[in-house]
């Protein structure tokens, strides 16, 4: 008893510890918010700049109450709901429930944090690094237009308009750092990676609980009229030599059989798969339409450009497909169900030559269904 005690302590810190790198990805994404970024020299006469600053329609606690507090709630509230199915729910003991009920939350949740948390910390670091002024950044800059001459370091426009040149921040009169050093990240768009990183998660969460995805079709048809392997006959189980022998009459048999099968197939496979409903695929789509909508206000408020937002929502769908894929089965064939737990012996790590973090006498045993004893 003291010993399997010891194994599941050893289990549980390998999961904190998972939690803990989330939290510390985070915290590098906060921290980095704190550094001063790149200030990329700019022009005066760039229209691409020179928007007006107006107060935002999305403010940063109101992105994190939608696009992170809002789904950990519904996911909480899906898998204490509706998880696991009324099928299951049969044919298992209250134990199990409420073990399986734990587990999914739990991966549910630690899935929206590293998202979020990864696309958080990918995108301050970039905003830090790139240094690209924003839309509205001459209204933050409020440039010293009477010395124009002392800030300049580059261009060949002095031809055309004394102003036609390259200056650096030092022409802004901004006395507010914050607001000044915040004009030099707009690329790639925070909003856009956030929102997008905490719900497309979602909506992918919520198509693997309600089984919303394209219908799936196995390699082989499989149903009443589809073809056991009893009535294969035994040459399956014969050595390869001899499969390929045996008589005229077998071999007319297996063709006829073949061509039956080839002839049936068509009615067979239809039967095997059928599209959701469709409600339940508008509902699963409604965190995109609002990531959208967050992404709109940015541009349209003049914070960032296209591209910028484009690009901070590409980072957020790439570590919403990575986090989602990270916890769950594939959509088409998981069932709804998070991947199970880690063997013990392997909770930290695993050496060369050893196939994955799931022991090999514990992959087929019942331990490893879902709502079995961890």
């Amino acid at each position: 008893m003291a010993a399997k005690r010891k194994v599941s302590l050893r289990l549980a810190f390998s999961y904190v510890l998972d939690w803990l790198v989330i939290v510390v990805i985070a915290a590098i994404g906060g921290g980095l918010n704190f550094v001063t970024p790149y200030h990329r020299p700019f022009s005066l006469v760039n229209l691409d700049i020179s928007y007006p600053y107006i107060p935002e329609l999305i403010s940063t606690t109101t992105l994190a109450l939608v696009s992170l507090i809002a789904p950990a709630i519904i996911i909480a509230l899906v898998v204490a709901l509706l998880v696991p199915g009324p099928a299951f729910i049969r044919r298992s003991t209250r134990a199990q429930i409420i073990k399986l009920k734990l587990w999914e939350f739990e991966k549910g949740w630690a899935g929206l944090a590293l998202s979020v948390a990864t696309a958080f910390c990918i995108t301050q670091g970039m905003k830090n690094l790139f240094g690209k002024p924003r839309p509205d950044f001459l209204a933050r800059c409020q440039p010293d237009l009477a010395n124009v001459a002392a800030h300049v370091i580059g261009g060949y426009g002095q031809d055309i308009s004394a102003r036609w040149t390259l200056v650096d921040s030092s022409i802004c009169t901004q006395t507010d750092l914050s607001l000044l050093n915040d004009g030099f990240r707009s690329f790639p768009s925070g909003h856009s990676s956030f929102s997008w990183s905490g719900l497309l998660y979602l909506t992918l969460f919520l198509c693997s609980k309600f089984s919303i995805a394209i219908p799936y079709l196995p390699m082989q048809p499989s149903g009443p009229r589809a073809v056991s392997p009893q009535t294969q006959g035994h040459g399956a189980l014969l050595p390869l030599h001899e499969q390929r022998g045996g008589s005229e009459d077998e071999h007319k048999t297996d063709d006829t059989s073949a061509a039956e099968r080839d002839n049936m197939r068509p009615v067979d496979i239809r039967g095997l798969a059928a599209t959701p409903p469709n409600h339940l695929v508008v509902l699963a789509f409604v965190p995109i339409g609002v990531a959208i909508y967050i992404c709109s206000t940015r541009y349209a408020q003049f914070y960032h450009h296209g591209f910028d937002v484009i690009s901070g929502a590409l980072i957020g769908i790439l570590t919403a497909s990575f986090s989602f894929r990270w916890y769950h089965l594939p959509l088409s064939r998981g069932q709804g169900w998070a991947y199970g737990p880690r063997s013990a012996d392997r909770a930290f790590g695993v050496g060369v030559g050893t196939r994955g973090f799931v022991s090999e006498g514990i992959a087929n045993s019942p331990r490893a269904q879902p709502g079995s004893t961890v």
